[in-house]
């Protein structure tokens, strides 16, 4: 009793000592840390997608209408790299530093000092990135990967600030990386092995080791970029001895591992879910956890995918084809697995299930479309088109984003103390699940019927198809609104939230009060 006495004394001391704005810039604590991190890619999330609607505006008629097309390329290109390291990623950071800790009972992240520095970092890289968009000439307009010449020989002048934020980026992710993995591998509790370790955790723990092998490769990537447009060398230049298409083998062989680095804390969030409101153990844990690595090790081996039309030897296509189709086996199977525990479950549809079961379905049907993709004949016809948006958006907004909204609504109770409004949760997502759709699937069918991407302007006969399709991106992007109010709301005040509000949710940060102390498992639990 009197460590726990101990505990509530050093958090009320922890709580008044460093108030104000010192807490944040200063604080090491895992909590603290996780808090800004959502916080920030919330924000990033709201500031990328202002940029999608200035898209869909522009296209909600054909003609050009309110950008011109620089300034529309400027939009497509920062709202990805906004999406990517300023919403997804830091959201799944902050997931990590917040949850991790409490599942596998460590009282904090291993480094903490650096978990302060990997986060602060980040505001000044975005603020670098987005303040290129005010500088004459503009900010970056070669789409977020960058290839080369359009990022070299005709990028405006602003590209070194592109290359600095994204620098800066990459070192926030690498040591927010090695924090993960020292952290699981050296502060368990007693008796928590790595076949015990909830999959949220399994599965950051292979992100990790992705992060740490592949943001090398982007630093190399921009590193030439920068070389090539400012420093006279010649890596991407056919004139000087180099090769553009050796841009995008290095730009791949990061970003295929990267859209996995997006998806597989995804695939941990939905196995805590569906269990919980299934009120049954995850079915096949062992499978879930050796297809992850599987998925982890097959993508390293698929990056070429992304460049079928670039007239590669056939071998390598075969090679790339079979590859990708090959690299859809363990996410199959982790649908499989999700579906087998809810099967005969006591499922009940609270906020965190119906976002996890959209997940379940819409992220397959962007898996499907990828495996449409990986067909390399007739990627010769999809590729570039808006098919292949449709498809990416599928597996990243209504599979990555919906999964973090899940993981929102699953432990806001643990973080706030308070139930949030179901009602309202349950509008966000009747809202978004309508909205999302109406967004993306049409996009299917504008580039099957040959409308290519980035692209201000486009023939008459997509007009109808696109005024939809904007309409439903307008719905969408105002029903994250619903969202900030839920979380405002629940931060706020609410119903107390007991220590398990989710009757069928296991794991060790259950066995905290909620809201969670701010010092937690000072003394390891023991795990049985």
């Amino acid at each position: 009793m009197s460590t726990v006495v101990g505990e509530m004394d050093h958090q009320d001391h922890h709580h008044h000592a460093p108030s104000g704005i010192t807490r944040w810039l200063f604080t090491t604590n895992h909590k603290d840390i996780g808090s800004m991190y959502l916080w920030f890619s919330f924000i990033m999330f709201l500031v990328g997608g202002s940029m999608a609607m200035v898209i869909r505006a522009e296209l909600f008629q054909p003609g050009l209408q309110l950008v011109d097309p620089h300034f529309f390329n400027q939009m497509t290109t920062v709202h990805g790299l906004t999406m990517v390291f300023g919403a997804v990623m830091p959201a799944f950071t902050g997931l990590a530093n917040w949850m991790i800790p409490m599942m596998i009972g460590a009282p904090d992240m291993a480094l903490p000092r650096m978990n302060n520095w990997s986060f602060w970092i980040l505001p000044f890289a975005f603020a670098i990135l987005l303040a290129s968009l005010f500088m004459e000439g503009g900010g970056p307009a070669f789409g977020w990967t960058f290839y080369a010449p359009l990022s070299t020989t005709y990028s405006s002048d602003s590209t070194a600030l592109f290359v600095f934020s994204v620098h800066i980026m990459g070192i926030s992710s690498i040591m927010g990386a090695i924090n993960v993995i020292v952290t699981i591998m050296n502060m368990r509790a007693p008796g928590m092995n790595y076949m015990k370790m909830p999959l949220f955790v399994w599965t950051w723990l292979i992100t990790a080791f992705l992060l740490i092998a592949v943001m090398p490769v982007l630093a190399g990537a921009v590193t030439m970029v920068l070389t090539d447009k400012y420093f006279g060398t010649s890596f991407f230049d056919a004139a000087g001895g180099g090769d553009p298409v050796m841009f995008q083998h290095i730009f791949w062989f990061f970003g295929h591992p990267e859209v996995y680095i997006m998806i597989l804390p995804s695939f941990g969030i939905i196995s805590a879910i569906i269990p919980a409101f299934s009120r049954k153990p995850l079915f096949g844990y062992s499978s879930m956890v050796y297809a992850t690595g599987a998925i982890a090790i097959l993508s390293f081996l698929v990056w070429a995918h992304h460049m079928f039309t670039t007239g590669m030897p056939v071998a390598a296509e075969m090679f790339f084809m079979y590859a990708t189709m090959l690299i859809s086996v363990p996410t199959g199977v982790k649908v499989f697995n999700w579906v087998a525990t809810m099967w005969r479950g006591s499922i009940t549809f609270e906020t965190p299930m119906l976002f996890a079961l959209a997940f379940v379905i819409l992220f397959t049907i962007g898996g499907f479309s990828g495996l449409m993709l990986a067909i390399t004949p007739v990627d010769f016809q999809y590729h570039d088109t808006y098919f292949v948006v449709a498809h990416f958006h599928y597996v990243l907004v209504s599979g990555a984003i919906f999964s973090i909204m899940a993981a929102a609504y699953y432990w806001l109770p643990k973080w706030t103390g308070h139930m949030y409004d179901e009602k309202l949760g349950r509008l966000h997502f009747w809202c978004s699940l309508i909205s999302v759709n109406v967004l993306f699937f049409p996009m299917h069918f504008a580039g099957l019927a040959g409308m290519p991407r980035r692209i201000p302007d486009y023939s008459l006969q997509f007009a109808d198809i696109n005024q939809i399709v904007s309409i439903g991106g307008f719905a969408f992007g105002l029903s994250q609104l619903i969202f900030l109010w839920v979380v405002i709301k629940c931060v706020k005040g609410g119903e107390k939230a007991p220590a398990k509000p989710w009757e069928g949710a296991e794991g060790l940060e259950w066995t905290v009060p909620s809201p969670a102390p701010y010092h937690t498992f000072e003394t390891p639990p023991e795990v049985k």
